[in-house]
């Protein structure tokens, strides 16, 4: 969670030095992390620099540096500050009699929140994997399988491969879409209805299934190929765990 670092400094100096001459900036950190989460989500990480960050705050761009020493610290804590919400949030979700139906619904909820807000995503995947709620989160999936009959080994692969599909689907649909179809000018369902087509187009010899899918391809839901994925990844943990909880 955020936490004021008004008495802290930027990098190497004490805060009497900093402070001698010029007057503390007004903000506070939360507000420093609040502009950068709306920046982000308006613009994507690209936008996100001092100079715009001290536009919206209305002061001065030296004024940041007493909440956060660079951009990459900027970067993780807005990161951080997400998740804190998104753990907030999903608490709820970690009630339920059933572990597997927990971790499903926890893995949605991050899912929708990778998909509102892109850059969470990405900057997800860049992280060194010690960032406080970040690994709150992945314990939180954990302790869910801790209540099932795995191992160790199981219980690991399974969170990861399960947040490393979540992260990475959502990453992936917040790809731009392809350039032929933002030249085409086309309606989404025309764009995939004319690739149907060329799947139809192929020679069945080769490629049947293609061809068995084509009418599947041409009408499908992102969404929907999603969350068939996570019920196919979670069947078989299911499958794995056997017929009840751990003892």
């Amino acid at each position: 969670m955020a936490a004021d670092r008004s008495t802290q400094t930027g990098p190497g100096a004490p805060a009497t030095t900093r402070a001698r001459g010029r007057r503390r900036a007004s903000h506070s950190l939360d507000t420093v992390l609040g502009e950068a989460i709306a920046i982000l989500d308006e613009a994507g990480e690209p936008a996100l620099t001092f100079r715009a960050l001290a536009a919206r705050l209305g002061g001065g761009v030296a004024s940041i540096y007493w909440y956060v020493s660079s951009r990459d610290e900027l970067l993780e804590r807005v990161t951080e500050e997400v998740m804190s919400q998104v753990l907030a949030a999903t608490e709820p979700l970690t009630r339920g009699p059933d572990p597997i139906d927990n971790v499903r619904a926890l893995a949605l909820a991050l899912f929708d929140e990778f998909v509102r807000r892109p850059w969470f995503g990405q900057l997800m995947l860049r992280n060194n994997g010690l960032q406080p709620n970040q690994m709150l989160m992945f314990d939180r999936l954990g302790q869910q399988l801790m209540r099932l009959d795995l191992t160790p080994r199981q219980r690991f692969h399974a969170v990861s491969s399960i947040v490393s599909y979540v992260v990475g689907v959502a990453v992936d649909l917040a790809e731009p879409p392809p350039r032929e179809f933002v030249e085409s000018g086309m309606e989404p369902g025309e764009f995939l209805a004319m690739y149907a087509d060329r799947w139809r187009a192929l020679d069945d010899r080769e490629y049947p299934f293609a061809q068995q899918v084509a009418d599947e391809f041409a009408t499908h839901d992102d969404l929907e190929v999603f969350r068939s994925g996570l019920d196919l990844l979670l069947a078989g943990l299911r499958l794995q765990a056997g017929p009840g909880p751990a003892s």
